[in-house]
């Protein structure tokens, strides 16, 4: 069953990779209306470009020197697979932006992750430019004092950080984290900073107000 549920997982990103292609190529971006998209893919899209373009170079490369028919096709067939795979996953981190919204936050990594922050959680959030280590995942842990922190990283960096009021309950395919900090990463991290404060400081007059009443 385990398996299944694996096989599962890998065709609906498939889909969903597809679906991200379709939506960069009419430029739909995914932004709800009373929503703000913040971007997170500048740093690695040169990086994969030249992925991209490495692996189509392979192509012709592998037809000339490749001298059975068959085998041929087949390279061709998972060549091109390959790279329309890359660019849909190039795609999905354009079209799905982290979004700040007046009730939260909610981080994303193209169709690989996404976490729902409401702004009553977060005690602070600040620019922190720092390098997470260990195995290569979207979403990474580490213990601290405090507990355990989530992050989720872009080219194994993060430059924003979110320290929570109490532990958040996120849903990971690991099980669920009681995160008491995220880590993201954003394009323009100061910026973010400046929107995400404002934000906070919105839910909290909203929520002393609604005491007070």
């Amino acid at each position: 069953m385990s398996a299944l549920r694996t096989i599962g997982r890998f065709v609906r990103l498939e889909v969903q990779l597809y679906a991200a292609l379709g939506r960069w190529l009419a430029r739909r971006v995914d932004v709800p209306a009373g929503a703000t998209g913040w971007g997170y893919s500048r740093m690695v899209t040169p990086v994969m470009w030249l992925w991209i373009f490495g692996s189509a170079c392979e192509l012709p490369i592998a037809h000339v020197l490749v001298p059975w028919e068959g085998v041929r096709i087949a390279l061709l067939v998972v060549g091109v697979w390959g790279v329309v795979w890359m660019i849909g996953l190039l795609a999905s981190l354009k079209v799905y932006p982290h979004l700040v919204a007046e009730a939260g936050l909610t981080v994303r990594y193209g169709k690989l992750a996404r976490i729902a922050v409401p702004w009553t959680a977060v005690a602070e959030a600040r620019y922190d430019d720092r390098d997470i280590e260990g195995v290569v995942r979207t979403l990474r842990t580490r213990e601290s004092e405090a507990g355990t922190e989530l992050y989720v990283p872009v080219n194994n960096r993060v430059n924003v950080v979110l320290v929570l009021a109490e532990p958040l309950p996120v849903p990971t395919p690991r099980g669920v984290v009681p995160a008491v900090l995220l880590g993201i990463w954003l394009d323009d991290p100061r910026e973010f900073v400046a929107a995400a404060r404002a934000a906070i400081a919105s839910a909290d007059s909203a929520g002393s107000v609604g005491g007070s009443v």
